[in-house]
């Protein structure tokens, strides 16, 4: 029987990756995706978990969306496809003790995917919001996803991740993401 898989905000930590221009005009339904990795952004902040971005070669596919650029203004550039080669997000994760990450962003079937593999290589629990993460394609995304929870990230979605990071409506930030959630379908 597997371990509990609860990831919770002292430990956790949100990654947006490569919500660029170019990447974002090819993605159906983007504004979803958009709108839920604002609402985890929110909710990080909210909840004093760190959040970070990374951009997938700038020069090519353009600078992050101003949605996601506004609200994390460091985003370190990369060539390789997983994260974890960005010396700064390992170093973010390591000296903030860091266990649970949730990733969000595209493509689920490229730069997501080979970001969650390295970070469960490396011991980490991953999360991955379903409808916070995309291809260009359903079936590449659809067959990602599939593959990531063989591997043992978790699967689930905004609402989901949003409401295990707060824990209990006792929470004094319990409101504030409440409305996050009902400001939009979040799932």
């Amino acid at each position: 029987m597997r371990a509990t898989q609860r990831l919770t905000a002292p430990r956790g930590a949100l990654l947006v990756i490569d919500v660029q221009e170019k990447l974002i005009a090819a993605i159906p339904d983007r504004e979803r995706l958009v709108a839920n990795a604002v609402r985890l952004i929110h909710g990080a902040k909210l909840l004093n978990i760190p959040a970070s971005a990374t951009e997938q070669y700038p020069k090519g596919l353009g600078a992050t969306i101003p949605a996601i650029a506004e609200l994390i203004p460091d985003r370190p550039s990369k060539l390789a496809f997983q994260c974890c080669a960005v010396p700064q997000i390992l170093e973010q994760l390591y000296g903030r003790h860091i266990r649970h990450i949730t990733l969000a962003g595209i493509e689920a079937h490229v730069c997501v995917a080979q970001t969650a593999l390295e970070l469960l290589d490396l011991g980490f629990r991953v999360q991955i919001p379903a409808d916070a993460v995309a291809s260009r394609s359903s079936s590449d995304q659809k067959f990602a996803l599939r593959r990531l929870e063989n591997a043992g990230a978790t699967i689930s979605t905004t609402e989901a991740v949003l409401f295990e990071w707060c824990e209990t409506a006792d929470r004094p930030e319990f409101k504030a993401i409440s409305g996050l959630i009902k400001s939009g379908s979040a799932g």
